[in-house]
């Protein structure tokens, strides 16, 4: 009797043994299978203005879409040796999905435990080189002060050729008391890149310190176009925390400025909003949602000095013209660049959005 009694012990032992097993078996499976999910990036980022760097990462014709986007940020996080990343412009080219930019910026940030930069991707219509599908601007603060007096941000400069742009950029440089090596990014918005190769010359002549990013707005352009927008190293401080310009020698416009001259402590970057829809109340709203990433961040529209805005088609452009002052200073407009664009992560969006401001 005893021995049984000893058996039965020893096997319900065993068998509460054994489903305790099965059952921690199990909830290790469930736990590996189940996937993280991955934070959306902040709708705004602040930063010190005198440590910013730029850099555009490398065109690739590797792989698809999700392999490029891992290896433009490889570039960029070795490029930018260990200063933190606080803003990312990716342009998407071919039929990828843009929605992977998102997805693996905020994967790949997350395995390097780093805080999640603001976003903006915008499809367009070609890169430079047959086969690459993205390329993605970089802003990052480094450790150290870079930029004692400053930035200057220099709105787009449109004309129908890529060599008069720039000499109107050059003329903008220059009135701004910047010295043509102390461009440190242009950007060159094209309606073709047949001929690329002399916008590359010209812009590493007129700038030769500048990261130079040249994309082909949309696949099929209806026109020719070129604007280079620009931003710079001041050499003097401006008289203010932000000073906008208009120099005589370029065509004013009282929508926009040409020149913004940054010497606050701080400045926001806030990533895309877009918008939906065909009536104003849906360009309003995007306008809204954009207001409420500024201000936990202490600033407001008033203190927006540069916008850029990212249309699909010319009526929303225009949209956006007639209802941005009901927004943003009209008195002192920001300095900017508007121009039409192949589209936008979401198929319904019809345009989107992103500004800067100074922390006051």
């Amino acid at each position: 009797m005893r021995i049984a009694l000893i058996l039965l012990f020893g096997l319900t032992l065993a068998f509460g043994l054994n489903a305790q097993g099965k059952k921690k078996k199990k909830t290790e499976d469930e736990i590996t299978q189940t996937l993280p999910v991955l934070k959306d990036p902040p709708p705004a980022v602040s930063a010190e203005t005198g440590k910013l760097v730029f850099h555009v990462s490398p065109l690739s014709s590797k792989g698809l879409l999700s392999q490029q986007i891992r290896d433009a940020l490889k570039a960029l996080f070795q490029e930018n040796h260990g200063a933190a990343i606080v803003k990312l412009r990716a342009f998407v080219a071919g039929s990828g999905d843009l929605r992977r930019v998102q997805q693996l910026v905020s994967e790949i940030f997350t395995d390097h435990k780093l805080n999640l930069p603001a976003l903006s991707t915008i499809q367009v219509g070609a890169l430079p080189m047959e086969s690459a599908q993205v390329v993605i601007e970089s802003i990052a603060m480094d450790r150290r002060t870079l930029h004692p007096n400053g930035l200057a941000f220099f709105s787009g400069q449109q004309t129908k050729d890529v060599r008069q742009s720039i000499a109107q950029l050059e003329t903008a440089v220059k009135s701004a008391g910047v010295q043509p090596a102390d461009v440190l990014r242009t950007t060159c918005f094209l309606s073709s890149l047949d001929d690329v190769a002399t916008a590359r010359h010209t812009v590493s002549a007129a700038f030769p310190g500048a990261s130079a990013n040249f994309v082909q707005l949309q696949r099929d352009a209806l026109s020719p176009l070129a604007e280079c927008e620009a931003v710079g190293r001041l050499s003097g401080s401006p008289a203010s925390a932000v000073v906008l310009v208009n120099p005589p020698q370029l065509a004013a416009n009282p929508n926009y400025s040409q020149i913004a001259l940054v010497n606050a402590p701080k400045i926001v970057f806030t990533g895309t909003q877009m918008a939906f829809g065909e009536q104003d109340s849906d360009v309003r709203l995007a306008f809204e949602r954009l207001r409420k990433a500024l201000e936990p961040l202490g600033v407001s529209y008033k203190d927006v000095f540069w916008s850029s805005t990212y249309p699909l088609t010319r009526a929303v452009a225009d949209q956006v013209r007639a209802i941005r002052f009901q927004f943003l200073d009209r008195s002192r407009p920001p300095a900017s660049t508007l121009v039409l664009f192949e589209g936008l992560p979401s198929l319904d969006a019809r345009v989107a959005m992103d500004v800067i401001a100074a922390v006051p």
